[in-house]
C-alpha cells in the first residue's frame, strides 16, 4: 500500500487519475476489457474530471460497477449517486457496460443479490473509492465487517455518515438522509486488483490517520 500526501487537490487528482488510467489500459491490453468500480461524493469531483478527459483510455471496452446507493432515493434526486455518475462520468467517458445500484428497487435485498450475481462473473481491475469522515468505505460504516463475503449488501447508515451528507450539501437536514443503503461490501472492494483511494480535505485527515496508521496525515489531499 502506498499512502501519499499532496500539496494540492489538483496534484492528488492528477496522480490518482494516472494510476487509474494505467490500470484500465493495462487490463484492456492484456484481456481486451477492463472492469472498474466508481465511487461518488465531493471527494471524487476533481479526480473524475481529470480521468474522464483521458482520451488514451478506450472507455468502450470498460465495464463500470456502481459502489453504493441510498435505499428509496429516486435517481432524479440531486443526492442520487446514479445521477452523479451519469453527469460526471458516463456523459463524458461512455463505458461499454454499466451496472447501477437501483436504490429505489422495490426489494433492496433482491437488488443486492442481483448485483452480487453479476459482479461474481468479473474481476475488478481497479476500484475508485474514498474514505468518509467517520472512516466509512463505500457505505460500510466502522468497524468494517471483513467477514461478510457477499459482494453487495443492504446496510443501516450511522448518524455520523448521514451528517456528512448534510455537511457536503446533498441534503438540508439529517432527517432527509435515507437511513439505509445498498453497498459493495468491504471484502468485495478488497478483491480489486488495484484500489485508488482519493481523500481530499483536512476534515478527513483524522479518519485517514486512524485507518491507515499514517504518522502525519494532516492535511490530506
Amino acid at each position: 500500500m502506498n499512502l501519499t500526501v499532496y500539496e494540492t487537490q489538483r496534484e492528488m487528482a492528477e496522480a490518482a487519475a494516472r494510476i487509474a488510467s494505467d490500470s484500465l489500459k493495462t487490463a484492456i491490453a492484456h484481456k481486451g476489457r477492463a472492469a472498474y468500480v466508481a465511487a461518488t461524493g465531493a471527494s471524487q469531483y476533481l479526480f473524475l474530471e481529470v480521468l474522464t478527459r483521458d482520451t488514451s483510455v478506450d472507455w468502450s471496452k470498460t465495464t463500470m460497477f456502481h459502489l453504493d446507493e441510498y435505499v428509496g432515493l429516486s435517481s432524479k434526486h440531486p443526492a442520487s449517486f446514479r445521477r452523479y455518475l451519469r453527469e460526471r462520468l458516463l456523459a463524458k467517458a461512455h463505458p461499454g457496460e454499466v451496472f447501477f445500484v437501483d436504490g429505489d428497487a422495490p426489494d433492496p435485498e433482491a437488488e443486492a443479490r442481483r448485483l452480487s450475481e453479476i459482479i461474481s462473473k468479473y474481476t475488478i481491475d481497479v476500484a475508485f473509492i474514498g474514505v468518509g469522515e467517520n472512516a466509512h468505505i463505500a457505505f460500510n460504516d466502522p468497524p468494517a465487517d471483513f467477514e461478510i463475503k457477499t459482494p453487495f449488501v443492504v446496510v443501516n447508515l450511522d448518524e455520523a455518515c448521514r451528517k456528512q451528507q448534510v455537511g457536503e450539501g446533498w441534503f438540508t437536514s439529517v432527517d432527509e438522509v435515507p437511513t439505509r443503503a445498498i453497498t459493495m461490501s468491504v471484502s468485495q472492494i478488497m478483491k480489486s486488483e488495484t484500489i485508488v483511494c482519493v481523500v481530499p480535505d483536512s476534515r478527513k485527515a483524522e479518519a485517514v490517520k486512524n485507518s491507515f496508521g499514517s504518522a502525519d496525515a494532516s492535511p490530506m489531499y
